[in-house]
């Protein structure tokens, strides 16, 4: 594979990456909510945040295989895991490195979630909210498609889904529907 094949791999993958993560986000208040969406169940709903998810996971694995291959992007191993190493813009290619970083514990904790019990699920969870801006301003600073009017139109429906759905998770009338809420029990 040349290398203008490979970076375009590498682009590509990230753009459709970050909306696939946006819709990830905006599914996975929707299940919290439990509510219906898209005409789906909220069963449906929550299948489809997992799918999406997992697909965003995979298209961010293949983003960054293309760039560890891509004599261009100087990406190494070493910069994928720890951030700001990077020589090539290193603060926006660290955000990405950390935006990885946490979706790598999101998934895994998904997959054990049974395993680690609901409280450390969610826990772990909340990092989602960590990693979707991450991910957003590794895009903004280190795409090279940053500066195009389509992507910055792309970018702006992406952060205008997220703000929304962020703002109604945390608005009063949010409520949380079919989730029985277990007091805690109080020692005498």
């Amino acid at each position: 594979m040349s290398s203008s094949a490979l970076w375009y791999l590498g682009r590509g993958t990230g753009i459709v990456a970050l909306v696939m993560f946006t819709l990830t986000v905006v599914l996975g208040i929707t299940t919290r909510s439990g509510r219906t969406a898209l005409g789906l169940s909220r069963f449906g709903v929550a299948d489809l945040h997992q799918t999406a998810s997992l697909a965003g996971l995979g298209l961010i694995l293949v983003h960054i295989t293309t760039l560890l291959f891509d004599p261009f992007a100087q990406l190494r191993v070493l910069d994928t895991v720890l951030p700001f190493l990077g020589h090539y813009r290193p603060v926006w290619q660290g955000l990405g490195t950390l935006s990885f970083d946490v979706l790598l514990v999101v998934i895994v904790s998904s997959l054990l979630r049974h395993r680690i019990g609901q409280r450390t699920f969610r826990a772990l969870h909340w990092g989602a909210y960590a990693m979707w801006p991450l991910a957003f301003f590794h895009a903004l600073g280190n795409g090279s498609d940053a500066a195009t009017w389509w992507f910055r139109g792309l970018a702006a429906v992406c952060a205008v889904a997220v703000g929304t759905a962020v703002g109604w998770r945390v608005s009063v009338g949010y409520g949380e529907r079919g989730h029985n809420r277990i007091p805690r029990r109080t020692v005498p």
